[in-house]
Order: C-alpha cells, then sequence, then structure tokens
C-alpha cells in the first residue's frame, strides 16, 4: 500500500485494514499487484472543456422528468447514448438507467443535477461539452473517476467509451474510527469477482479492485448522488453488468482525484 493511501485512509488502524483484506471469494490480497505510485495531485477541478462535436439534435417541448415516456424521452436517451453515458434500451421510458445518465451529464456538464431534461440541460444536450481528461498523457486506456464532480470516464485507445455517475466515500466515520475515503491517486485493475461479493464492509456486484481486495469499482442498487460509500466507487447496477468486460482485469490504469465534495 503506497504512501498516498496510507495518507487518505483518516484513521483506519491496522487491523481494520487487515479485516478488510481478508480472502474474498477465495482472492487474497497477496494475489494483486501494488499500486504504482500516485501522480501529483491536480490543482484544478473544472472537468468540463471546449463543446463536443456532435451531430445537431431537436431538443424535447416538454421538460421530461423520471416515471415519464414518449418519442421524447427515447430521442433523448439516444442523444445520452450517442455522447457515451448509459441512459438503458431506447424504450422511450424514463426510468433509473435514464435518470443517471442524466445526472451524470449534468455533472459533467456543470449545471444542477435536477434529473430533470429541464431548460438548462436541453441547452447543453444541443451544445454538449465533454469531460476534460486530467491525465491525458496516461495509458490511452483507463479508468478516471473525480470525486469532486462524482463521476467516471473510462477511455478506449485514448476515446471516451463511457461516462458515468458514481458515489464514492462519503467522508463519515464507521467502525472503530475508520473514516469512508476513497484513495486518490494512479492505481491499476487487480481483480474481477463475479456476482454479488460478501466483504467485511458489506455487498458489492461484479467489483472490479483497484487496490488489492480492498477498494473496488461495483455495482450497487443505491448510487445516490452524494458521496456515501464506505471508499469504493459504486456505479449503477446496469453499468456493473457489464462494465467489467469493457476494462481489463488486471492491468487498466485507474485514476482517482478531485476535492471530495464533504472537504468542499
Amino acid at each position: 500500500m503506497n504512501k498516498l493511501i496510507r495518507k487518505r485512509l483518516y484513521g483506519i488502524g491496522a487491523s481494520a485494514v487487515a479485516a478488510a483484506a481478508v480472502v474474498v471469494a477465495g482472492v487474497t490480497a497477496g494475489t494483486a499487484s501494488a499500486a504504482p505510485a500516485a501522480p501529483a495531485r491536480a490543482t484544478a477541478e473544472v472537468v468540463v472543456a471546449s463543446p463536443a462535436v456532435t451531430a445537431s439534435w431537436t431538443p424535447p417541448k416538454r421538460t421530461l422528468v423520471e416515471g415519464m415516456s414518449g418519442a421524447d424521452v427515447k430521442s433523448v436517451q439516444k442523444r445520452l447514448s450517442s455522447l457515451k453515458y448509459y441512459a438503458g434500451p431506447f424504450d422511450g421510458e424514463f426510468g433509473n438507467d435514464t435518470l443517471e445518465a442524466v445526472w451524470a451529464f449534468q455533472e459533467v456538464n456543470g449545471i444542477p443535477t435536477t434529473g430533470a431534461v429541464d431548460a438548462a440541460t436541453k441547452r447543453a444536450l444541443v451544445h454538449p461539452k465533454t469531460y476534460k481528461a486530467k491525465y491525458p498523457g496516461q495509458d490511452k486506456t483507463r479508468i478516471e473517476v473525480n470525486l469532486h464532480t462524482e463521476v467516471l470516464v473510462y477511455y478506449e485507445k485514448g476515446q471516451i467509451a463511457l461516462i458515468s455517475h458514481v458515489s464514492s466515500g462519503g467522508g463519515y466515520y464507521y467502525g472503530g474510527g475508520a473514516r469512508a475515503v476513497t484513495p486518490e491517486g494512479k492505481f491499476y485493475t487487480t481483480v474481477f469477482l463475479p456476482g454479488w461479493v460478501q466483504v467485511p464492509l458489506g455487498e458489492m456486484y461484479n467489483p472490479v479492485f483497484f487496490v488489492s481486495t480492498l477498494f473496488a469499482i461495483h455495482g450497487d442498487t443505491e448510487v445516490p448522488l452524494a458521496p456515501v460509500s464506505h471508499g469504493c466507487v459504486r456505479i449503477p447496477m446496469d453499468i456493473a453488468a457489464f462494465f467489467h468486460n469493457m476494462v481489463k482485469t488486471p492491468g487498466t490504469e485507474v485514476l482517482i482525484y478531485g476535492t471530495p465534495q464533504w472537504e468542499s
């Protein structure tokens, strides 16, 4: 475990770390490679950049919210998909997948995360901004997680392949005084475990670990707007169903940065 991780664990004692790194579904911490040294922490937290070059698109006339349906919802789903947000099937139903895709889009575009396709979101969908890579000189295929905006971006061969809303460490204290913090730095995926996996701090779905078998990017039934995890990076369940097939395990670079919302 590198110095940066030790610094960011905020009071997790040796016993707690050892408990969290016990055998998980037959995979032990000893089977995973150590995380490389972390890059210098960036000072800027803004992730939006110049407008993306996209085909023209006509926004819906009405404001769309969760629970609605229709051709205009389907149009928004297709638009979000073209911008690499996963909005679920193009079924015209504004369900949870579409809601979380709208959240991610609003987070990247710096507009209020209402979850509604409102006036501000419509304007942004017509003229979207793209995510600005924090470390473009790193691996062409990599995962970036911004703790300030609560988004994950997966790059494949230098191009954005997926943008997802996440919920990271919530900054609260739990157990014997440990603090729920997602470690910042440069890591690599270590192991993928299929299905629901039981760990000392609870259950996680399809976890892709990036610090031994201690921290993971994983699915969860609750991925709220606020950072609420014990330190892992939660992603929506439907994205977790295929995310492990997109990345290489072990070996995909994972870059985590940004001032957590509870520190701002």
